[in-house]
C-alpha cells in the first residue's frame, strides 16, 4: 500500500442517513459505496461477499426502506452499516470489504488503490 489517498466525495454530497455509490477509479474494476451517519462515513467495496455482484438494484439504493441496514438486491442479504457484518441472508456472518476513510475537513478520502 502506498499510503496515498484520493478524494471520494464531500460530506455534503451524501445526505445524512443515506448512501451513495461511486464508480471504480480509472483502471479499477470494483466501485465503492458510502453510507453517512451524521459526521461519520462508512465506505465499502460494492461487492456482495456471497456471489460478488454489486449490491444495489439502481444507482445509490443500498439501504433498506428504514435506512437501517445495507441490502444486497440479488438475494436480500442484510448488512450492518457500522461494520458490514451480514446479519441475515445466505452469507450470514460474512463481512463486506471495508475501506478506510480519512476525513480532511469536509472531504472524504479513501486509499488511492481502493476498488482496483
Amino acid at each position: 500500500m502506498s499510503g496515498e489517498t484520493r478524494l471520494l466525495c464531500r460530506l455534503s454530497d451524501i445526505p445524512d442517513g443515506e448512501a451513495r455509490g461511486f464508480s471504480a477509479p480509472p483502471g479499477g474494476f470494483t466501485g465503492l459505496f458510502a453510507v453517512r451517519r451524521g459526521e461519520t462515513v462508512h465506505v465499502y467495496v460494492n461487492s456482495c461477499p456471497h456471489i460478488g455482484v454489486p449490491l444495489e438494484p439502481v444507482p445509490d439504493r443500498f439501504l433498506d426502506r428504514k435506512r437501517e441496514l445495507i441490502v444486497c438486491a440479488a438475494h436480500g442479504a442484510r448488512f450492518r452499516v457500522e461494520d458490514g457484518v451480514c446479519v441475515s441472508g445466505p452469507c450470514l456472518g460474512d463481512v463486506l470489504e471495508a475501506v478506510p476513510v480519512t476525513m480532511l475537513g469536509d472531504e472524504v478520502h479513501v486509499p488511492a488503490e481502493a476498488g482496483r
